[in-house]
């Protein structure tokens, strides 16, 4: 038996999956090790991908080469494009999933790389030497060696559940925690915390009354996540559903508030401010005698379903009466209670940008272990975390997207320049450059910067070439048109658009708001000359739509992109005696623990003012 590979990725959830996917698939002989082998990727809270911003890092995923789109096309229940009526920067792809079928789809996926191999054990500690990891040891007694190892945890790590007063070790409902590997890292000096999560309880169907509640149906022409021509959009599609609490349904929680740990101090981790427990909302609103409710399916073939917006720690008499009384709820089993989770994580401030910890060379931090919450944002950094142990292997460049770049260049800087107090969740607010952010053009964005490490396909990046040339003909097309009143007034009335009264230029039309390309193409003897172009898709005329009514904006962001990209260019020695600089001291104490390698990058320690920075560029000789 092989106990030596190149890399080990420790944890097979959604950061882990990733992780080894990317790792194998560049070369690196990669051991993927899970305490459940039928659980890859599980999803342990909802069963969705994607939601705002959320969405658009899963694009990001499939345009860099990795996994999660094209596994939740393969299983998807119901997609919807959010935020249709708002900005394309918005626009955000999410998808209903089959559960059982997204951890099985996955397992085949990692299944066909020969470079991965997997082992089902948990870890009880890390080889460490010199200040380098070397391998690790499972609590069968097996010692793997390894180059690199990436610790994608989740919420394993010393992890408690919460049911009323009702306490459980563990990672997941009916799983065993992981112990041994904080106390080991603290020991060498890493700081930990405490974090805390949360999921609701899991309905039988059978017993819903549907009638009673308001249905929630998929889009009616639906897209999907992958950039991949071969893989499709969903078919087939299952209705969510919305639901209210009531006043009565709220009084009967509150009754379970003195038995609640998270307000009896039982709880000491820190939840997450935007997806907040139920008993959380009813505090805080006090005010508001409904919260809405979503019911999910859990598949195609079962009868399961998740109450999103219902997560709790409450006592499960507690939870099952108060369910009893939302409507369509009368007669509802429920297959488990709702619970809440405490796991430890390590602050991402002792990351480098390509998530190796500065501690220890070669170990690799990705997921909730770095404070983060969602399937996606652990995803991204698991693929990153592959992507650089498997790099740094080779001696090559390290792989680092920037804040301009990609969602992932921001969640990841936010991580390493900012830290956490709170789950981090990504938000399309938390980026400056949104609308050169959008889930429409991440492949053009990213496939080329991963083709060129040796992780995106040469098919891919050739797809993302003639979309490009498909995109650039398009507009140099409409451009060059010129469109009379008799062919256009017709459509311009339909649209409620001000009429034209002489010759004009079809881009100048197009930049209206209420004016759609898809439509201008329906027009006879104008869509005809357009109608020709090669690999003239779908999304080559959205991305180009967008392209031209928002070219004001994108040309305005670029620009800050510019004076950005020369702050992250002026590199801060290691070694940097920030004592010496004439800067505040809470400046100083940040720079000193953080040291960031950019003066870019210390542009955005909270608490590093813009005069510290003019200080430190003229002390660097800028």
């Amino acid at each position: 038996m092989l106990y030596t590979f190149d890399i080990i990725v420790v944890g097979g959830g959604h950061a882990g999956c990733e992780a080894a996917a990317a790792a194998a698939k560049m070369g690196s002989q990669t051991l993927l090790l899970s305490m459940d082998m039928t659980k890859f990727a599980s999803m342990s809270c909802n069963p969705a991908v994607g939601g705002v911003a959320k969405g658009q890092i899963v694009r990001e995923i499939d345009a860099l080469g990795g996994c999660t789109g094209i596994v939740t096309d393969k299983t998807a229940i119901q997609f919807r494009m959010l935020n249709r009526s708002k900005g394309p920067a918005m626009w955000s792809p999410r998808a209903q999933c089959d559960r059982t079928l997204f951890s099985i789809e996955w397992r085949k996926m990692l299944e066909a790389n020969p470079n991965l191999s997997f082992w089902q054990d948990f870890v009880v500690s890390l080889i460490i030497r010199n200040g380098k990891v070397e391998g690790l040891i499972t609590a069968l007694g097996v010692k793997f060696y390894a180059k690199a190892v990436i610790l994608t945890t989740g919420t394993f790590l010393n992890g408690k559940i919460h049911v009323g007063r009702t306490q459980l070790a563990g990672g997941r409902m009916g799983e065993m925690p992981s112990v041994g590997i904080t106390e080991q890292l603290v020991e060498l000096g890493f700081e930990s915390g405490r974090m805390k999560t949360g999921t609701p309880p899991r309905f039988d169907g059978r017993t819903v009354n549907f009638e009673k509640l308001t249905i929630q149906y998929g889009d009616e022409n639906p897209s999907k996540f992958s950039f991949l021509s071969e893989i499709k959009p969903v078919k087939r599609q299952k209705p969510c559903y919305i639901i209210r609490t009531s006043p009565e349904v709220h009084q009967i929680l509150e009754s379970g508030f003195d038995e609640s740990p998270l307000f009896t101090g039982i709880i000491k981790g820190i939840g997450p401010r935007y997806c907040p427990s139920i008993e959380d909302k009813i505090k805080t609103f006090s005010d508001k005698d409904s919260h809405q409710l979503f019911l999910e399916p859990e598949g195609f073939d079962t009868h399961e379903y998740y109450l999103s917006g219902f997560s709790s720690s409450l006592p499960l008499n507690v939870q099952y009466e108060a369910l009893r009384k939302v409507e369509g709820f009368e007669n509802l089993r429920i297959f488990r209670p709702g619970y809440a989770i405490e796991y430890d994580y390590f602050s991402p401030t002792q990351l480098y940008h390509t998530l190796e910890t500065k501690l220890i060379e070669n170990l690799f931090f990705a997921g909730q272990i770095n404070g983060t919450t969602g399937y996606e944002e652990a995803a991204a950094q698991g693929l990153m975390a592959g992507i650089n142990a498997h790099l740094k292997l080779q001696h090559n460049e390290k792989f680092i997207l920037s804040r301009s770049q990609a969602y992932i260049g921001v969640l990841i800087d936010d991580l390493v320049s900012k830290g956490v107090d709170e789950p981090y969740r990504m938000f399309t607010s938390r980026s400056e450059y949104r609308i050169l952010l959008r889930q429409d053009n991440a492949d053009e964005r990213l496939t080329e910067l991963s083709y060129k490490i040796g992780l995106a396909s040469a098919y891919r990046h050739d797809n993302v070439v003639m979309k490009q040339k498909a995109i650039n003909e398009l507009i140099s097309l409409i451009n060059d048109i010129s469109v009379s009143p008799a062919e256009i007034n017709s459509y311009l009335e339909s649209v409620g658009s001000a009429l034209i009264n002489q010759k004009k230029k079809l881009s100048d039309i197009i930049a209206r708001p209420e004016v759609s390309i898809n439509d201008i193409l329906s027009i006879s003897g104008i869509g005809e000359q357009i109608n020709n172009i090669e690999n003239l898709t779908s999304e080559v005329v959205e991305e180009t739509e967008i392209t031209m009514k928002y070219s004001g904006y994108i040309e305005r962001e670029q620009l800050l992109v510019e004076k950005m990209n020369r702050l992250d260019k002026v590199k801060i020695p290691n070694n940097f005696d920030y004592s010496r600089a004439s800067i505040t001291i809470e400046a100083q104490q940040k720079l000193k623990k953080i040291k960031p390698e950019t003066i870019g990058q210390a542009s955005r320690i909270p608490g590093v003012s813009p005069a510290d920075i003019s200080v430190l560029l003229v002390l660097l000789g800028r």
